[in-house]
């Protein structure tokens, strides 16, 4: 690999791949709301434990004398865990650095907190999408912070049904290769992706079928595009393995004819693919748009040819209109 190659990919690693947008164009959901819902969750876990140490108190000093503070040494540990956990979050929020046991933090975020966050921000009036939105963004920057790099087999490129066109006869949900690429959705763009970088590209109708297609490809790592809410219960549903969540765009509403960013999900796949992949797709990417120049300038020389060779028989059918009606 040359100098150049070896620091256009460094330079890479250090990129923000692909920002989280909502359907509504918006920016992403500010950290300091996922901040404010994570201190303000660890806080009632806290104080949960608490009180669990408090009412049996006195009770168990009738079993033992010791016994309220063995309980009370358990409960304290559970909340030095909650605390490292929202202290590890937070830094790794503000820092963008992985830090000793970021995989288990990730884990505690997927599996306890977020339902709880929910929960308390629905007191406080916060919408649901707002939550998943801020959730998938900071499980993007975990993501980043602890994955490595992937052979293009072990990653998995996982697309919502709705991204094909609404209008389009062909079944694309068990063999994508049922395209035919007419170009009237993203689904043409995703697939010359995965033409060039070689990872699993696979279309979900829904949460079951996605299951079924992570256990039967048994990726490493998933790229997967969809709405808010697929994204958040997929990331929660695959963990333990890396999910990387790209937005999707609903001009026309959810789950119809929805876009997505193709530069987001290839930059993504720069990121988490390893070297020796990455230089294979490069090579296979300048072959593919050589070859799409080329099919370019033959149809432009084919329409040049064509509009010149009509010119001639109109210039001739008006001279010779006269010609035939002066007998007359």
């Amino acid at each position: 690999m040359s100098d150049k190659d070896a620091r256009s990919l460094s330079e890479l690693d250090s990129r923000e791949v692909s920002p989280v947008v909502d359907d509504e164009g918006l920016d992403p959901a500010p950290k300091r709301l996922f901040i404010g819902l994570i201190c303000g969750t660890s806080l009632i876990i806290v104080a949960g434990l608490a009180l669990l140490w408090i009412i049996p108190y006195i009770g168990l000093t009738n079993i033992h004398p010791l016994a309220p503070w063995f309980f009370g040494a358990l409960l304290g540990s559970c909340a030095i865990v909650v605390l490292w956990a929202c202290f590890g979050l937070v830094l790794n929020i503000l820092l963008g650095r992985s830090f000793f046991f970021a995989h288990r933090i990730r884990g505690l975020m997927v599996k306890i907190f977020l339902p709880l966050m929910t929960i308390l921000a629905r007191i406080f009036g916060i919408s649901k999408r707002r939550v998943r939105n801020s959730f998938i963004h900071v499980n993007n920057e975990l993501v980043r912070s602890e994955a490595g790099r992937y052979p293009a087999e072990k990653i998995l490129l996982l697309l919502p049904h709705c991204l094909q066109s609404s209008t389009c006869k062909f079944r694309l949900t068990y063999d994508v290769n049922n395209c035919r690429r007419c170009g009237l959705c993203p689904i043409k763009g995703l697939l010359d992706i995965h033409d060039i970088y070689g990872m699993h590209l696979s279309i979900a109708t829904g949460g079951t079928i996605a299951r079924r297609i992570v256990v039967h490809t048994r990726p490493k790592f998933i790229l997967a595009v969809a709405c808010e809410r697929d994204l958040a219960s997929g990331i929660q549903d695959v963990f333990p393995l890396p999910a990387y969540g790209v937005l999707n765009q609903r001009p026309n509403g959810p789950c119809l004819d929805t876009l997505v960013p193709l530069e987001d999900v290839e930059r993504a796949l720069q990121r988490f693919m390893n070297h020796e992949d990455l230089e294979k797709a490069k090579a296979r990417k300048q072959t593919f748009l050589a070859e799409k120049a080329e099919r370019q300038a033959r149809r432009a020389a084919k329409k040049k040819s064509a509009l010149e060779g009509a010119d001639p028989d109109a210039s001739s059918g008006s001279e010779h209109a006269p010609l035939e009606q002066a007998p007359a």
